[in-house]
């Protein structure tokens, strides 16, 4: 957003330059602020400030789309798993962030790429290691429930900083229980936005 303030209009490849990135790295991240009304695009001008934050028709399009209609299957591992298990899996399924559950299917952690990375870097343990430890835990895990929209999503991605939301359904509130229905990732807003752009 600093960098489109002070130099825009600018293309995404100017942007990623600056930020030492690839465009495809970048890509997820401009389809998200694009979509939320803070940036404007435009077709070989580049980016630039949305400076009243009134989005265009495609954008509000974008936004309003429901959660449960651009939900990915959700990438799980049990509770009781190791760190060693949850980097085979990330890897296998080529994903950045996998939910843990417990015996009833019900949401119990998040775990991470950057999670896994710290939890191995000087420990030869992973084997033996359970993702229990060093996995997000409820009430801190940043979820979203399939009746909000994209544009929710986006924000609460954007407020947290996170790359991956689990889509839940809420089974008991008190004890903190969700059934896991989903995820929603940065990847997924991107797409989404691209099919209603029609590019």
């Amino acid at each position: 957003m600093e960098i489109v303030r002070k130099s825009g209009p600018i293309t995404g490849k100017r942007i990623a330059e600056q930020l030492s990135l690839s465009r495809a790295a970048l890509r997820p991240d401009l389809a998200i602020l694009t979509m939320a009304g803070n940036l404007e695009a435009r077709p070989r001008v580049g980016y630039f400030i949305n400076k009243d934050m009134r989005t265009s028709f495609q954008s509000v399009q974008a936004a309003r789309q429901k959660v449960s209609e651009y939900k990915a299957h959700p990438i799980v591992i049990q509770k009781s798993a190791t760190v060693y298990d949850a980097i085979v899996q990330l890897f296998l399924e080529d994903v950045g962030t996998i939910y843990a559950v417990d015996e009833n299917g019900h949401l119990a952690g998040v775990i991470s790429r950057k999670d896994l990375l710290r939890a191995t870097l000087g420990n030869k343990n992973h084997e033996e290691l359970p993702i229990s430890i060093i996995m997000t835990r409820m009430p801190n895990i940043v979820m979203i429930e399939q009746g909000e929209t994209l544009l929710d999503a986006a924000k609460k991605m954007i407020d947290f900083q996170v790359d991956s939301l689990p889509v839940v359904k809420e089974i008991d509130k008190g004890t903190h229980t969700y059934a896991v229905l989903g995820r929603i990732t940065k990847t997924t807003i991107t797409k989404a936005y691209l099919e209603i752009l029609g590019q």
